[in-house]
C-alpha cells in the first residue's frame, strides 16, 4: 500500500502569522479610536466658549426683558452663571444708577465719596 500524502514536516507549523494579523488589526483599531476620540474632543467647544455664549445670551435676554436661564447657559457652573447674571444686570442699568456703584473713598475728608 502506498501513501499518497505528502511527507509530514519535521516540526508543527507555528500560528505566528495568525497572531501577528490579530495584533495588527488590534493596533489599527486602537489608533483609529484614538484619532476619532481626539478629533471629537477637539471639535467640542471649550468652557470659555460656553461662558462667552452664555454671556451673549444673557445680554440679549436682559435687553429683551426676558426671564429664566437661557439654553446657551446649560453647561455653565452655578457660581459662574450667578456672576454672569449679576454682571448683565449691572451692565443693563442706566448710567445714573451705575454711578452709585462706582464710588471710591480714600479715607480722608476731601470729598472722595460720590
Amino acid at each position: 500500500m502506498t501513501n499518497d500524502l505528502p511527507p509530514m514536516p519535521g516540526h508543527a507549523p507555528k500560528p505566528a502569522a495568525k497572531k501577528r494579523r490579530n495584533l495588527i488589526i488590534a493596533a489599527v483599531v486602537a489608533v483609529a479610536v484614538a484619532i476619532g476620540g481626539t478629533a471629537y474632543w477637539l471639535s467640542r467647544p471649550s468652557y470659555d466658549d460656553i461662558v462667552k455664549g452664555c454671556q451673549k445670551a444673557l445680554t440679549a435676554q436682559v435687553k429683551a426683558g426676558g426671564k429664566g436661564k437661557p439654553g446657551a447657559c446649560k453647561g455653565v457652573k452655578k457660581d459662574d452663571y450667578d456672576t454672569l447674571v449679576i454682571a448683565s444686570v449691572i451692565d443693563g442699568m442706566p448710567k445714573k444708577d451705575k454711578d452709585l456703584l462706582d464710588y471710591y473713598d480714600n479715607g480722608t475728608i476731601d470729598g472722595s465719596i460720590g
